[in-house]
């Protein structure tokens, strides 16, 4: 579990095909061990290896398929954060590292992104709701038919990659776990109103 407060801007130094898996190599001072989670971009990762200034990570083929992973490049920085622990100060909100989809930046105004997204995760989406863009814990200040609106303070662009994304570039977004839940649980409550509906006229 993290919480969309990236701690630091790490490097990737190499990336690896591994039969259908990929393997990446980042440079970072995070103090880590094998078997350890951290967010990547907002993808929860597990560390296979540690190195002097770093550690390595590998995907699995549907995290390739529903990230941006693919478009990574040596070189490029990325936002890591490490997973919450007992105790720890809780800011930013729940998120679990599970992306859901990518969006596109579709338009940068000064400090406002315009992101937009597949229609299908529009449910998800609320006015002053929170969501997770590669990994970083934001607030949306807008909805639009199939986009959404985030404002950022000069500290989150100068400290998350963020600062360095353009039009067009693609990000991982992860929904608020708390609006998954709810439409489980409205779908369930609709399944059932359905069932009883029926029953009670004989159909079933």
């Amino acid at each position: 579990m993290f919480t969309g407060i990236i701690k630091e801007l790490g490097k990737i130094k190499s990336l690896k095909k591994n039969g259908d898996k990929l393997v990446v190599s980042i440079k970072s001072d995070q103090k880590l061990a094998i078997d350890d989670s951290i967010s990547v971009n907002g993808v929860c990762s597990t560390v296979i290896k540690i190195e002097s200034k770093g550690f390595t990570v590998e995907y699995m083929p549907e995290s390739l398929k529903i990230t941006d992973i693919p478009k990574w490049k040596e070189g490029d920085k990325v936002n890591l954060e490490p997973p919450l622990k007992i105790g720890d100060k809780i800011n930013g909100h729940f998120v679990q590292g599970h992306i859901d989809t990518t969006g596109k930046i579709s338009k940068i105004e000064n400090d406002e992104f315009e992101i937009s997204f597949k229609k299908k995760y529009s449910k998800f989406i609320a006015l002053k709701g929170s969501i997770s863009v590669d990994g970083i814990s934001l607030t949306i200040s807008k909805v639009q038919k199939n986009s959404f609106t985030v404002s950022l303070i000069p500290h989150t662009l100068k400290n998350t990659t963020l600062g360095f994304k353009k039009v067009g570039d693609l990000v991982n977004i992860e929904v608020d776990m708390m609006s998954r839940y709810l439409k489980r649980l409205f779908d369930e409550r609709d399944k059932q109103t359905d069932y009883e509906f029926l029953k009670e006229r004989g159909f079933i």
